[in-house]
Order: C-alpha cells, then structure tokens, then sequence
C-alpha cells in the first residue's frame, strides 16, 4: 500500500520503519531532518502533510499530543474522505472523541510501550473504531509493530485511548514509587542496587528492572526511551479526562464534592506530575523520565 506517516519523532521514527520493508511509505515531519534516517532507508520525503496524504491509502500519524493533530490533520481537513487515519499519538478521551466525530475514517491506535518494544515488534497496540471493517485493515497494518498477545481492537476510539492512559498512568505513578522507594532505601543506608533487589517480587518489580540501568549508571538518562516532556504531557491529559468527565461535573454541580476535593483528585498522579514538572524546571524535560529519580537538580 502507500502509506503516509506524519510524524517522525522517537516513536514515530520506529514504527514507520517497520512498514518499510512490505510498503510505499512517505513521510512528514515539521522537522524534516528528524526523518532523513527514514529516508536514507527507502521512505520518501514529503515538503508538507498535504503532500505526504496525496494519493495515500492509508495515514499514519504519531504526533506529540492533540494540539498538534489539530494543527496538523484535522484543522487542516487533511484526511482525504474514505481514507482511513491511524493515529498514534497519545491524546485524550475528549480529544478521541472529537476526532472520531470529525474524521469518519479515524481509528485510535495508540501505542504501549517504549523503544525497546518498538523496535523488537513488541508492542501493545489498542485499534479502536466502532467500524469493524476499518479495526480489521487497521490491526492488519499495525501488526508489524504489535505483539499479537497485546494488539487490543476495541470498538470505540475512546475506549483504545483510556487504555493507552491507563498504562501511562501505570508508569508515572510507578516511576514516583521508585523515587520515594529509592529515598526510603538511602535512608536506610542501601545504595541504589540494594533497594531494587529488595522491590524484587513486589508491586514495584517492573519499572525497578525497566529503570536498573539508570538507577546503576549503565545507562544515562539523555538520550532515553521515554521522555519527561511526553510523560508529563500524558499525565496532564489523564487529570483533564477526570475533570472533565460528565460524572465528576454531575458530582460538583450537585454539591456531593467541593471546589478542594474536584480538584484534588487522583493525587498520586499528581503527586507524579510534581516530580515531572520539577524535572521540566530545571531543563530535563527531554531526558528519559528516570531522571527524576537519578539526577541531581540542575
């Protein structure tokens, strides 16, 4: 097929690739040299998103959040009719909703996971569309990026995008319990190896394997696989969905909650939102969101 694919950030670079070998792909990115890698590979290179979707079966896009899709697609009325759209890019459950109603054609497939799955075609993969049809074309192409235990068709874009925040909120909240586990751990005079054996077969096992390279200095936290910036992003994007959900706005209108207790929940999310903006503050917002945890405020 020919394939259009805006969007050619870290995650975007991986998942374009795998469409390389069985497709004619064009990319877009707003900037270009981020996809001259995609190039050098067989992609072709397109001067805007209009021309990348030009004659295309399919778009793919995996842009950094919903303002940017507005800028980019469905301001533009960019997804020509019957085309079907696969977007990955991480949005909300308003945005899902908006573009599903704008573009008939949209299917939500987000992605779970970080660079390591992507590149080894391990990813969880959610395709959601009320269009059984499109779900079916859509798995079929974002197969390649998938692990078949873990590509989720669902039947509405809204439910593919919770599922996505779902798994990032997993993380963010995981990522602060190892930050307060590793100050828990000092405390008690063990360096940082010592607490992630002692958080072996706890709650905590998995994102203490994910970030032991970080945490032991095999790794630095720049470049990384998932970035303070996109992290935070997502948890804004999760505290927004529950503000603004019809049950919460019933709940305050009708007195049952007041103005602190509306605003004050889900705290661990926010209490992991603290620690990512901190890291914003102090410039570390490309870094890997480990960073939080193993450096210094700069």
């Amino acid at each position: 097929m020919k394939i259009a694919f805006l969007g050619t950030g870290r995650m975007g670079t991986e998942l374009a690739r795998k469409l390389l070998a069985d497709h004619d792909v064009t990319v877009w990115n707003r900037s270009a040299e981020r996809a001259q890698p995609l190039v050098d590979e067989g992609a072709v290179l397109a001067e805007s998103a209009a021309d990348a979707v030009a004659g295309a079966d399919i778009v793919v896009s995996c842009l950094f959040g919903p303002d940017v899709v507005r800028e980019v697609i469905t301001g533009a009325g960019l997804i020509p009719d019957g085309v079907p759209w696969l977007d990955a890019t991480t949005v909300g459950l308003a945005d899902a909703r908006e573009f599903a109603a704008a573009v008939p054609s949209y299917v939500a497939t987000p992605v779970v996971g970080t660079l390591g799955p992507a590149r080894a075609g391990k990813l969880g993969v959610y395709v959601g569309s009320p269009d059984e049809g499109l779900r079916t074309r859509a798995a079929d192409v974002v197969a390649v990026w998938a692990d078949p235990a873990r590509l989720r068709p669902v039947d509405t874009a809204e439910k593919a995008t919770a599922g996505k925040l779902l798994a990032n909120l997993a993380l963010a909240v995981s990522a602060q319990g190892l930050r307060e586990a590793l100050t828990l751990g000092a405390a008690a005079g063990l360096d940082g190896s010592a607490t992630l054996d002692m958080l072996d077969s706890t709650g905590l096992a998995f994102i203490a394997n994910m970030k032991r390279p970080f945490v032991e200095g095999e790794r630095e936290s720049s470049p990384g696989d998932f970035t303070v910036d996109a992290i935070a992003k997502d948890a804004r994007l999760m505290l927004d969905a529950v503000a603004g959900s019809e049950r919460f706005g019933e709940l305050y209108e009708q007195g049952a909650v007041d103005a602190d207790a509306f605003d004050a929940n889900m705290p661990a999310v926010r209490a992991a939102l603290g620690s990512l903006d901190a890291a914003q503050e102090t410039g570390r917002g490309d870094r890997d969101f480990s960073t939080i945890f193993v450096d210094s405020a700069e």
